[in-house]
């Protein structure tokens, strides 16, 4: 079972990703493409390009996780990239937003409440 605290940051990856792509494919792509570490505990969503299927890498402390969803029917509103995002290759989204996405809600249609909320790390300070 997946268990994500609090301080576990959420990554998706911009644009398509080929969904052939396995344990270590997926490692390289956090790597390399999102210039983080696999191994942090943090959650890295990819998506393919028709936006029908996902794939989640986790690290718990004794391995790794890969996760796959495919839709029967729909798409998953993923960010594309575009001329604003030309050096963006991840997003951070909440678990609240995480759940929304998967829920198949679109999240550039959706508003934020503004209100205080501890970033991890930032506790204290």
């Amino acid at each position: 079972m997946l268990a994500l605290g609090a301080a576990t940051r959420i990554y998706l990856a911009v644009g398509p990703t080929d969904m052939r792509k396995g344990f270590d494919g997926l490692f390289a792509l956090v790597r390399h493409r999102l210039e983080l570490d696999p191994l942090s505990g943090h959650l890295f969503l990819f998506c393919n390009g028709p936006r029908t299927r996902l794939k989640a890498l986790y690290f718990d402390g004794s391995g790794l996780w890969v996760c796959a969803k495919r839709l029967e029917k729909g798409r998953f509103c993923w960010p594309v990239g575009g001329e604003q995002e030309k050096t963006a290759a991840r997003v951070v989204v909440s678990a609240e937003e995480l759940t929304l996405l998967l829920g198949g809600i679109d999240l550039t249609r959706t508003q934020r409440r503004r209100w205080w909320r501890c970033e991890p790390g930032t506790a204290g300070s």
